[in-house]
């Protein structure tokens, strides 16, 4: 089992940057695929990015490809996501996410942190 716990949300200008960051405790926080998911108001959750158990292979929704970019540190236990060239439509909540299979279930949650982009 995992928890996690995000941080680094706040309110920022179109084309600002965030960095956002997720501690994780629990044990070998290398075995889990992380990620990020949001959730913007009225809307589903829906998937932002993904790092492999090492940290080789990412992924990203189209949307943010080019703009943002995951990471992880194993030796901390943290996965961080750098947001660049925000804009409104990235108003969301934030979500750390761990999988513990690799087959695309994030079964391990954070409580969400809030990322709002003015105009």
């Amino acid at each position: 089992q995992v928890q996690l716990v995000e941080s680094g949300g706040g309110l920022v200008q179109a084309g600002g940057s965030l960095r956002l960051s997720c501690a994780a405790a629990g044990r070998t926080f290398s075995s889990y695929v992380m990620g990020w998911f949001r959730q913007a108001p009225g809307k589903e959750r829906k998937f932002v990015a993904s790092v492999s158990r090492n940290g080789d292979y990412t992924y990203y929704t189209n949307s943010v490809k080019g703009r943002f970019t995951i990471s992880r540190d194993n030796a901390k236990n943290t996965v961080d996501l750098q947001m660049n060239s925000l804009r409104p439509d990235d108003t969301a909540v934030y979500y750390c996410v761990a999988d513990a299979d690799g087959g695309g279930q994030y079964e391990y949650w954070g409580q969400g942190t809030q990322v709002t982009v003015s105009s």
